[in-house]
């Protein structure tokens, strides 16, 4: 199946002192609680830093703005750094619309974010 066609957490992995989540399809009301899920148990663990890889995910609404959030401010919390990659346009304009892309760190590259 094409990547852009699946759904759901493709992978949550350890890279150093960053988990990368790697989420496909559509961050909406029906799938942002498994989100939030993975997204409190990577933040259980207190990573460095918290990379969402989002380059599959081509549609994403209010719930999983909020879900966002929700991670940045956990993130924040504890000291961490908090990553979106590969944002394709669609998520891009949400976030531009909301004026939140001023809060996130947005990179085209999950090496970058490894980097930073």
């Amino acid at each position: 199946m094409p990547e852009q066609e699946r759904q759901g957490i493709l992978s949550v992995r350890e890279v150093g002192s960053s988990t990368i989540v790697t989420l496909a399809g559509e961050v909406d009301l029906h799938f942002s609680p498994q989100v939030h899920d993975v997204l409190d148990r990577a933040c259980g663990r207190s990573p460095e830093r918290l990379i969402l890889d989002l380059s599959a995910v081509g549609y994403m609404d209010s719930s999983g703005i909020g879900t966002l959030v929700w991670g940045y401010r956990r993130v924040q919390g504890y000291g961490g750094r908090f990553f979106l990659v590969g944002l394709q346009d669609k998520v891009k304009a949400l976030l531009e619309i909301t004026q939140l892309q001023q809060f996130f760190t947005v990179l085209d590259r999950l090496d970058e974010a490894l980097e930073a």
